[in-house]
């Protein structure tokens, strides 16, 4: 376990190795889950702004899904998530020509439309955040679906990416660059290549 401020780091996220293989998994992480995708606070006003840019590209159902139950709903459990089509695909989902489920926020993002990219929970998946319900300790856990990112699995260890190498750009946009430098050396000095088989 690492430890940086008040975050808790587990070790997998340095000694596993990881890289989303799209063409296998087909984006099974916007489709399989318990509920919608997690949002923050700040990221309510962001889908409120940026759904006028993303309802073209969503699916019909995708489309009623938002426009009966709301851009967002609150989970016991979970917080505010995005909704979802019939508890499956993430109604901000659309399907390209390879049957891949991609993220709509993300397509306009790349489009220079809106200046976010997804919520931060997806972009930083197969990493799951969690709170201390008591305190203002995180812990960060490494947490990939079985079957579904076996294929990530393999082609991490297959290229020897560690996952928080991989999830580098989202780590930052979640924790700062400093945070990321403090990790980065924290696993180049304590955790040794050896564990990275």
């Amino acid at each position: 376990m690492i430890e940086i401020d008040n975050i808790f780091i587990s070790d997998e996220v340095v000694e596993e190795q990881f890289v989303c293989d799209l063409n296998k998994c087909k984006g099974g992480c916007c489709v399989d889950g318990d509920a919608g995708a997690p949002l923050t606070d700040d990221e309510l006003k962001q889908v409120n702004e940026a759904y006028p840019f993303v309802k073209h590209l969503l699916t019909k159902e995708g489309v009623y899904v938002v426009e009966q139950e709301g851009k967002y709903l609150y989970d016991r459990e979970f917080g505010w998530v995005t909704p979802t089509i019939s508890n499956g695909m993430c109604a901000y989902g659309l399907v390209d020509e390879k049957g891949i489920v991609k993220c709509a926020f993300e397509q306009v993002y790349n489009e220079g439309k809106i200046g976010w990219k997804k919520p931060v929970s997806c972009h930083l998946y197969p990493i799951k955040i969690t709170k201390s319900k008591n305190t203002n300790q995180q812990y960060v856990n490494y947490e990939p679906r079985n079957p579904m990112c076996n294929p990530g699995c393999g082609l991490g260890k297959q290229l020897k990416v560690p996952v928080y190498v991989f999830l580098k750009e989202s780590i930052i946009r979640k924790y700062g660059e400093e945070f990321y430098e403090v990790l980065s050396q924290i696993a180049e000095t304590y955790y040794s290549s050896d564990s990275n088989k």
